[in-house]
């Protein structure tokens, strides 16, 4: 996180400019400024939650944890992300706005852009490790700058086994072996600050994910077609 990013995300003041409409739970876009210096961010705030059978509240800790392991793994996935206290409707995360060609997604981005792939093959590998439930083809971005980014990680890190994704496309592929240089020192620990947000059972299934990955060399085949989210975008 450049210091400018981190200066406006945790001093600067948040003002609601509008609301997403599509998610199940309340998200906003914010203007966050210090002086005259400005930017958008996406704030997902707790009190907007939808209560989950499977998800305890506070969505917006995920959020937070899915930051601090892209950073922690050295991938730059997911874009610089908070928990703000004093946001307008109390406590959430609040996350940089990628600025971005909203007709791109996954799904363009697989058939049309194969230079892509690499970043790609790094997000499905990403969200194995996360047990990610929801990665929706629009949660694939690619910014103005040409970066892959991949954000809305609520629904991460469950202890029991929920992945639901719409990137299958690298299925039984071999994980490149730096990717798993990566990844590998997770099976042995993870990071106290990651730890932190989620609990012990979460934690410990996150390493048992990384040793499979390790052990097994290539990403997951779904052999049941079922495990997509919806809306597929």
């Amino acid at each position: 996180m450049s210091r400018r990013e981190l200066t406006l995300l945790t001093e600067g003041q948040v003002e609601l400019v509008g609301r997403f409409l599509r998610g199940s739970n309340a998200t906003f876009l914010a203007e966050v400024s210090c002086g005259e210096d400005t930017a958008w961010a996406v704030y997902k705030p707790e009190a907007g939650e939808r209560p989950l059978h499977d998800f305890p509240p506070g969505l917006h800790r995920r959020e937070r944890a899915a930051y601090l392991l892209s950073e922690h793994l050295g991938w730059g996935l997911v874009p610089p992300t908070i928990i703000r206290e004093d946001a307008p409707l109390g406590v959430g995360s609040l996350q940089w706005f990628v600025e971005c060609d909203e007709d791109e997604h996954y799904f363009t981005l697989y058939a049309d852009a194969p230079e892509t792939h690499h970043d790609l093959v790094r997000i499905a590998l990403f969200d194995c490790v996360a047990n990610n439930t929801d990665r929706k083809s629009g949660h694939v971005l690619r910014g103005d700058d040409g970066r892959i980014w991949g954000i809305d990680h609520g629904l991460c890190f469950a202890a029991s086994f929920k992945l639901r994704t719409v990137i299958w496309d690298f299925a039984g592929d071999d994980i490149p072996e730096a990717l798993l240089e990566d990844i590998a020192p997770l099976a042995e620990a993870v990071p106290d600050e990651l730890a932190e947000l989620l609990d012990n059972d979460e934690v410990l299934a996150l390493q048992r994910r990384v040793q499979r990955l390790l052990r097994e060399g290539a990403l997951p085949v779904d052999r049941t077609g079922m495990r997509y989210p919806w809306p597929l975008v």
